[in-house]
């Protein structure tokens, strides 16, 4: 058994260690708020530009646009790996590369190689650790993104993309459902087709050719532009709610844990303390009882 004042100085570490983990409980409650409403403010200009994309892409005339041609030939593929600048996150992060790292096997067995844009500093460590080629990233982004910083990095691989030199870009983030739950998701940007036709249903509904002014090329290459800029704005404010809500609940259980830990080493001090008290009685009576 420990000796009583080994215990007593795990019981104070295991103090402070609590005292972290409440304080980072508390600061990522209070930024989960301001992310969600984030969030949620992102997501009806996101919508509306999806649904134009939606019907955009039921037409048949392309008018020459370099980010809505397929390319088959480049036996290449981008991605989009959206993570974390920091840890401590439970296990968001890792199902976030589960997903991505089984979609580049996927695509290695059929004779594809990955170029990568890592948007956050776990995402960048881990294709660093593996030898992927990572092209850009951006990281230290903050508790606020702005789209100024996620210009330079896009546009690598959307200039790549639409040079031919990839044949599409996935997106990998993770999603946020509720406080208890997030998921990871990897969705293909490009090229547009059936998956934005998929997630907007309205656009099933209607098909028609627009009018475009000053020309079509100029319009669509902008529009696509912002439509590709506000989907990534989109996944990366969802990603850092996402963040927030999993430190939270892996703070609250480190926190729990680390209570459990201290009632458990202070029942071992007590028996410690009671166990060398006894000692000593009995060594005390011994020598009574031999004189």
């Amino acid at each position: 058994m420990a000796v009583g004042k080994e215990i007593l100085t795990r019981i104070r570490s295991v103090q402070n260690t609590q005292k972290i983990t409440k304080a980072m409980q508390m600061v990522s409650t209070s930024k989960m708020r301001k992310t969600q409403e984030r969030m949620r403010q992102a997501r009806p200009y996101a919508d509306k530009i999806r649904l134009v994309m939606s019907h955009l892409a039921q037409t048949h005339s392309s008018h020459n646009v370099p980010l809505l041609r397929s390319t088959n030939n480049s036996k290449r593929v981008g991605f989009i790996v959206i993570t974390t600048d920091k840890g401590l996150c439970g296990g968001l992060n890792a199902n976030i590369l589960k997903a991505f790292f089984s979609k580049v096997q996927e695509c290695n067995q059929q004779g594809l190689d990955a170029e990568v844009v890592c948007l956050g500093s776990k995402g960048l460590a881990a294709c660093n650790r593996v030898g992927l080629n990572v092209i850009a990233s951006a990281v230290g982004l903050g508790d606020t993104p702005r789209v100024a910083t996620l210009l330079g990095p896009l546009t690598e691989i959307f200039q790549r993309y639409a040079e031919g030199k990839l044949d599409a870009i996935y997106l990998v983030y993770s999603g946020f459902i509720n406080t208890m739950r997030q998921e990871p998701r990897l969705e293909t940007l490009l090229p547009i087709g059936q998956n934005v036709l998929d997630q907007v249903s309205e656009s099933k509904e209607y098909g028609w050719e627009y009018v475009y002014e000053p020309s079509p090329q100029q319009v669509l290459e902008f529009l696509v532009r912002r439509y590709l800029e506000s989907v990534v704005y989109q996944a990366l404010s969802e990603n850092m709610a996402a963040e927030q809500a999993a430190r939270m609940v892996a703070m609250k259980a480190a926190t729990d844990n680390a209570s459990n830990a201290i009632k458990e080493l202070r029942l071992v001090y007590n028996k410690s303390r009671q166990a060398a008290i006894t000692t000593e009685l009995s060594e005390i009576v011994a020598g009574a009882a031999a004189v």
